[in-house]
C-alpha cells in the first residue's frame, strides 16, 4: 500500500490578500488549519511548508526562503523520502477544502495536478533530486516549467471546484456561501 504524505505549502507573501492568508479566520479557524484539515483525512500525515506553526511539523522552504511554491514541495519531496513515503499530495494554504474523491483522481505512477488548482497536486517522492536539479538551474521557479519538465498530468474534474482565496473579497464571499 502507498504511503502518502500531506504538504500545505504555506510559505507564500500573500501580496494580493494584504496581510498573511494563512492566518485568516474562516468560520472561527484559520485558513491554514482548515488545508491541514481538509489534506488530512487522504494522507498519514500533513506537514506545512514555509512556516512553523505551534502543534504541526513544519518545514523551511528548500533549498532557500521566497523560492514559491517549488521551494515547499521541494521540502515536502525531501522530507517524505526521508521518513519513507512515497508521494506528496499537496494543496495550499489558501484551499480550505480538500474533496472526496480528489486524492484517488490524483494519484497515479506520474506527477499530477488539478486543472486550474496548481497546487493540488500528486508528487512522488522520487522526484526529490529532480526538483533540486530543477531549481538549481537558471529558470522563473514556475509551477508550468516544473510540470513541463516532469510530464504531469492534468486532471480535468470539474466537480472538483475547489475555493481559492486569494483577496480578502474571496474570503468574504466564501463565508457568506458557507453560511
Amino acid at each position: 500500500m502507498m504511503r502518502l504524505m500531506g504538504a500545505v505549502l504555506a510559505g507564500g507573501r500573500s501580496s494580493r490578500f494584504g496581510s498573511d492568508k494563512a492566518q485568516a479566520m474562516l468560520e472561527g479557524r484559520t485558513l491554514l488549519d482548515h488545508a491541514v484539515e481538509a489534506l488530512g483525512r487522504h494522507v498519514e500525515t500533513v506537514v506545512v511548508c514555509g512556516r512553523q506553526v505551534e502543534g504541526m511539523i513544519g518545514l523551511a522552504d528548500r533549498p532557500a526562503a521566497d523560492m514559491g511554491p517549488l521551494g515547499g514541495l521541494n521540502a515536502a519531496l525531501h522530507h517524505a523520502l526521508a521518513q519513507g513515503y512515497d508521494a506528496v499530495l499537496t494543496t495550499g494554504c489558501d484551499v480550505p477544502a480538500y474533496p472526496d474523491g480528489l486524492a484517488q483522481a490524483l494519484i497515479g505512477p506520474e506527477p499530477a495536478i488539478l486543472k486550474g488548482q496548481q497546487l493540488a497536486g500528486f508528487w512522488p517522492a522520487s522526484l526529490a533530486g529532480e526538483l533540486d536539479a530543477h531549481l538549481a538551474e537558471d529558470n522563473n521557479r514556475s509551477i508550468r516549467g516544473w510540470l513541463e519538465r516532469v510530464g504531469a498530468r492534468i486532471v480535468d474534474r470539474p466537480e472538483f471546484v475547489l475555493p481559492n482565496i486569494n483577496r480578502p473579497e474571496d474570503l468574504q464571499a466564501l463565508a457568506k456561501d458557507s453560511r
